[in-house]
């Protein structure tokens, strides 16, 4: 045997021993390929599942959220028609405290004005009729002053809210539901009723 075919035969297992290297070096590339591609595919999943995770916690914070923004909302609500309560029952407080008192002093009125009628044209106690006139135009201008004002409905349509029929009777010229006497007098406070009127309606 030659140098030369020495040399092509060191040649040759060169070439072979690369090879053999080279298939050793795709397959170490492919299995780290795939040991790669398969703890991506683990991370991936595992980032799904955090992600997955996150959307549920948050979902659940937005619905506690939602429940305590209508639990405030609420809340305000309520205090806002306490509010609003508190104030009206303290505005009819003030404007209604006198009532009791008004319903005590309306037959004291009615009196004094029965007794003026009874003695009106009856020269004798002149100095007392008008000393009881005086009173009363007094007692009148103190209860107007408190919000208190007289019903005086004759002529008027009859209102059940304010009058009380006595009678009614068919009466010519009037139209039926008008009111053609007023028996006594009501009264009211502030706009709320005190004593209604009694009236005699045509039919």
């Amino acid at each position: 045997m030659t140098g030369q075919d020495n040399e092509t035969i060191e040649t040759d297992s060169k070439d072979n021993a690369n090879v053999a290297d080279s298939e050793v070096t795709v397959e170490q590339a492919d299995a780290e390929t795939a040991t790669n591609q398969a703890n991506n595919e683990e991370r991936q999943t595992d980032i799904t599942d955090e992600l997955e995770t996150l959307r549920i916690l948050l979902e659940k914070e937005q619905e506690q959220t939602q429940a305590h923004l209508d639990t405030a909302l609420r809340a305000q609500a309520e205090m806002e028609n306490l509010r609003k309560r508190t104030f009206r029952d303290v505005e009819n407080a003030h404007k209604y405290a006198l009532e009791k008192f008004v319903g005590e002093l309306i037959p004291v009125v009615d009196s004094m004005e029965l007794g003026l009628s009874v003695a009106a044209g009856n020269d004798q106690g002149k100095d007392l009729i008008e000393g009881m006139e005086l009173t009363l135009k007094m007692l009148r201008g103190a209860l107007e002053k408190f919000g208190v004002k007289q019903i005086m409905p004759e002529g008027k349509k009859f209102n059940p809210e304010f009058h009380e029929a006595v009678s009614m009777q068919e009466i010519d010229g009037k139209e039926s539901g008008t009111v053609v006497a007023v028996m006594q007098k009501g009264y009211e406070l502030n706009g709320r009723l005190v004593r209604a009127a009694m009236v005699m309606v045509a039919k």
